[in-house]
């Protein structure tokens, strides 16, 4: 018996458990197992065990980039190729990728070296986000395409809309200029409204003008954040302002 064999006899009924909370149940555990297994675990069991979650974490890359952005494509047809791509770098970057691993469970899963284990290794973005990525390779491997891309679309494509917003609030004001130049070859302004509260804890609120007309208002506690808000604003409502261009 390989220690592979043996770490899937005890870790049966836990990796039983985490397949049902994760969405997907393999047909070869094997592909499971590895994927939880670190570099620093596999190092400390020397030539017992061969295999870490590496590999696994290189296709699932490759595969979680796929699927995300066919997910994208087909979610926002409008986009052009600079946003999609903005956009799914948002999604797949390392802080989000271990945020889903951490509400998935996955940490309490991995196998890590001693020392790995006892700096913190189980809350690490670095880990936690390879070790998500290996998931989806494993999955791929165990179910191909479709079934990689059914989990990601699980786990990912709820945040689909959320980080969307955080993109356009981002850098809102700078979008909300390229909307109105190329239909009037001119740009908005900004007019501050009220600073409310202490000096130590102030909100300013800003509204949005263009040609007279407020477009909308937005609030946080500084300045440029209050703008950058009153222009997010201004974009969701563009298409109700029934802006034509001149």
């Amino acid at each position: 018996m390989t220690m592979l064999d043996a770490l899937l006899i005890k870790n049966k009924n836990r990796l039983c458990d985490f397949q049902h909370h994760f969405g997907y149940i393999f047909q070869d555990n094997t592909f499971l197992q590895e994927a939880f297994i670190h570099s620093s675990y596999a190092f400390e069991q020397g030539n017992d065990l061969a295999k870490d979650n590496e590999n696994l974490e290189f296709l699932g890359d490759a595969v979680l980039d796929l699927a995300v952005g066919h997910g994208l494509f087909r979610q926002y047809p409008d986009m052009n190729e600079g946003e999609l791509t903005q956009l799914r770098s948002a999604l797949v970057q390392e802080g989000h990728l271990a945020r889903m691993a951490r509400e998935a469970g996955m940490g309490d899963m991995l196998l890590l070296g001693k020392g790995e284990d006892h700096s913190g290794g189980r809350e690490k973005n670095s880990i936690l986000s390879c070790v998500f990525e290996a998931l989806i390779g494993a999955v791929f491997l165990d179910g191909g395409y479709a079934a990689a891309e059914a989990v990601v679309k699980r786990w990912v494509s709820p945040w689909y809309e959320d980080r969307r917003k955080g993109l356009t609030g981002a850098d809102a004001k700078s979008k909300l200029q390229e909307m109105l130049q190329a239909l009037f070859n001119e740009g908005p302004t900004y007019e501050l409204q009220s600073v409310t509260g202490p000096d130590h804890d102030r909100t300013f609120k800003f509204s949005v003008k263009f040609r007279g007309q407020v477009l909308a208002e937005g609030e946080a506690g500084n300045k440029k954040k209050a703008q950058q808000n009153a222009a997010a604003c201004a974009i969701e409502a563009f298409d109700t302002f029934g802006f034509h261009k001149s």
